[in-house]
């Protein structure tokens, strides 16, 4: 990638999302980043047995791969999520999210989550990005925020602005949000962690909650 940045011209024409550092955010879309706790007044979410046994049979059956991971410690918890809502939303899994091609917005995403219930394709509005990692938490968080950028041009393009948007990284053992709102992505100082399962649940439903809250202000001014 170096290479074709230095002999391309237009070399974000050959980039993906996992190709993306923060200084190509900050250079190519103006992002900046700072961090805070996301999530100060969070309220814990008791897991069900459910989500207790099967995460205890896909930590058995071990997890040595990104892909092992997603399926055996991350898509349980994302799907006691949405069992939660009453399946209010979507859950994409291993999708392409191809916004921009000449920006470089293009790839797949691990899980993307929209309040559209068509599962067939991508429809906005997303308010939020998940990314498994098999080990590099920060990478991740990178990648994930190149997605963000993403999301919110699909979001804008269709009419369904929302803000902000939310997204997270996670080895599935370790657990890092960030929110982007504006144009700044603001990194969360608090790791949540699969053996706290109540905080980690917590945290994920304040997202829910914050972008459904977002979702029905926006729908209000529409119809205005």
């Amino acid at each position: 990638m170096e290479r074709i940045r230095r002999f391309a011209p237009n070399f974000w024409l050959f980039m993906a999302y996992s190709d993306f550092s923060i200084l190509d955010l900050r250079q190519q879309f103006g992002a900046q980043f700072r961090a805070e706790t996301l999530f100060p007044q969070l309220v814990p979410v008791e897991p069900t047995a459910w989500l207790l046994e099967t995460l205890r049979k896909g930590q058995e059956l071990g997890y040595n791969s990104e892909k092992s991971r997603s399926e055996r410690l991350v898509t349980p918890v994302l799907m006691e999520l949405s069992d939660r809502n009453h399946r209010s939303f979507s859950i994409y899994s291993g999708m392409n999210l191809d916004v921009d091609l000449g920006a470089g917005l293009r790839g797949e995403c691990d899980f993307i989550f929209s309040f559209s219930r068509i599962q067939d394709f991508i429809v906005s509005p997303i308010f939020c990005i998940a990314e498994a990692k098999k080990q590099d938490l920060e990478l991740g968080t990178i990648q994930c925020a190149a997605q963000l950028v993403a999301a919110r041009r699909l979001n804008d393009l269709e009419g369904n602005p929302v803000q902000p948007l939310y997204g997270c990284s996670t080895t599935g053992i370790e657990w890092r949000f960030l929110k982007y709102e504006g144009n700044e992505f603001i990194l969360d100082e608090q790791r949540y962690f699969l053996n706290e399962l109540p905080a980690l649940l917590g945290a994920l439903q304040a997202v829910v909650d914050a972008a459904r809250g977002t979702v029905a202000e926006a729908d209000v001014v529409t119809r205005r």
